[in-house]
């Protein structure tokens, strides 16, 4: 008898479980398949400071690096870090001049890099579709 009592309680918890826990809905509309289709973004755009470089660009047809590290509100290091792995992979250009004796670097969207944030941004758009529906 109380083995029946407690093999019922296991039972009427597992019940209570399944009905609160609904079964995982998969993610419509979207390239990949559940945990995946989140995962399946640009990395190198997805990171927030080079999101918010590339953005910036974007909208602005140049920037001056001190531009951009006061837009962003950043240190003069990480920002160069975050540019310099953008313009290795083709997503801004970088144009290093002189203004008198004071060194003056513009940045700029490429067609890449233009391309790059609309295909990010339709995936993001894309997954929130998913998840509100």
């Amino acid at each position: 008898m109380l083995q029946e009592a407690l093999v019922s309680r296991e039972q009427v918890r597992r019940e209570r479980r399944e009905r609160l826990v609904p079964e995982p809905r998969k993610l419509t509309g979207v390239r990949a398949e559940g945990a995946a289709a989140a995962l399946d973004v640009d990395r190198l755009i997805h990171e927030r400071v080079r999101l918010a470089i590339v953005s910036s660009l974007a909208v602005n047809e140049a920037l001056s690096f001190n531009e951009l590290r006061d837009l962003l509100e950043t240190t003069d290091g990480n920002l160069s870090v975050h540019a310099r792995k953008l313009e290795e992979a083709g997503y801004i250009s970088c144009h290093k001049r002189f203004e008198g004796r004071v060194p003056r670097t513009d940045y700029r969207i490429t067609e890449s890099g233009r391309s790059a944030l609309q295909r990010y941004l339709e995936h993001m758009e894309t997954l929130i579709r998913a998840v509100r529906d």
